[in-house]
């Protein structure tokens, strides 16, 4: 056996620090990452502040019971929030009717019963299909979902404006969004507990159902919550198919007209020179905007919540 030279060098920590040219230029890349990250929140507070400055301004001049008026009609200085409110629940309740089945139905199929080579195939399809703009799903959702589907469904004569054809129009539209999230999800369940409930004598039905999607239900439930945030905050899709462009009464009859809150900024903010026509429309713009960040901003930590909760780690 060769013995060891009693004289060898012995290696220092600056030795395993590296060269300082390297650790500069891992300093400069640290401080870059951390600049992006900063700016990002800085970014955000400066949104927040914007918003809660003209929403404060908005709050103490207007009398509050213009706040529960029924309808919105802000240049008339009616501010019924609860109409925009209904109208927005009932937008992204229909959406959330038509996103849920389709996308986590599709999840499975990609996840489940799909061979490689058509997964490979489909996927894609279907995440390009969520590049579509908004406003051409709009028009789809004004002159083939209004007239095809939603006359057909409703009772009597119903308007070609409505809240059930932009519903389903933010449900087509937030359908790839749900099932993209949910099949990654689905997929990284590992395959022993596949493997584990064929052994048992289990069909591909019941695994599925009973084994893969209990395991994946926090990324299937983060799914849904990030699809509702997305139909609540849609704006073009509502803006052209739900109509009651200057204002609307309070109603949450689906096969009628309606406001949301994004339609009604939108139409609101339409000629800037017609907002500040009325004394309190503009300030309502930012009232309105900070209304819809609390509502999104609500469903973001009830979700971080439920998921830290029920998440299984493998």
């Amino acid at each position: 056996m060769t013995a060891i030279p009693s004289h060898s060098p012995r290696l220092s920590v600056d030795d395993l620090r590296g060269s300082s040219a390297r650790r500069r230029r891992e300093l400069f890349v640290r401080i870059a990452f951390m600049a992006a990250a900063s700016l990002s929140i800085v970014i955000s507070l400066l949104i927040i502040l914007s918003l809660a400055g003209e929403a404060w301004n908005f709050i103490s001049q207007v009398d509050l019971p213009l706040l529960l008026e029924r309808g919105w009609f802000p240049r008339r200085d009616l501010f019924g929030i609860p109409t925009i409110v209904a109208g927005t629940l009932v937008v992204a309740g229909i959406g959330m009717l038509v996103a849920t089945p389709l996308g986590l139905g599709a999840a499975i199929y990609l996840s489940e019963y799909a061979s490689p080579r058509a997964r490979r195939v489909i996927k894609p399809v279907l995440e390009v299909l969520a590049g579509i703009p908004s406003v051409v799903l709009g028009y789809f959702a004004l002159q083939v979902i209004s007239p095809v589907v939603v006359d057909q469904a409703c009772p009597g004569i119903t308007e070609q404006f409505n809240l059930a054809a932009a519903g389903i129009g933010v449900g087509v539209l937030i359908t790839p969004l749900v099932a993209s999230v949910a099949e990654d999800a689905m997929y990284a369940v590992p395959r022993s507990l596949r493997e584990a409930a064929y052994g048992l004598g289990a069909q591909r039905r019941t695994t599925s159902l009973r084994v893969v999607f209990p395991a994946a239900i926090s990324g299937i439930v983060a799914a849904l919550i990030l699809g509702l945030s997305r139909g609540i905050g849609e704006t073009m899709v509502v803006s052209i198919a739900a109509g009651a462009t200057g204002g609307s009464l309070f109603s949450v009859n689906p096969c009628a007209p309606g406001q949301t809150m994004t339609a009604a900024m939108t139409a609101l903010a339409t000629g800037s020179d017609q907002v500040r026509g009325a004394t309190l429309a503009f300030p309502s713009l930012f009232f309105v905007g900070m209304l819809l960040f609390v509502f999104t901003l609500a469903l973001n930590l009830f979700a971080d919540r439920f998921v830290r909760r029920v998440r299984v780690r493998y």
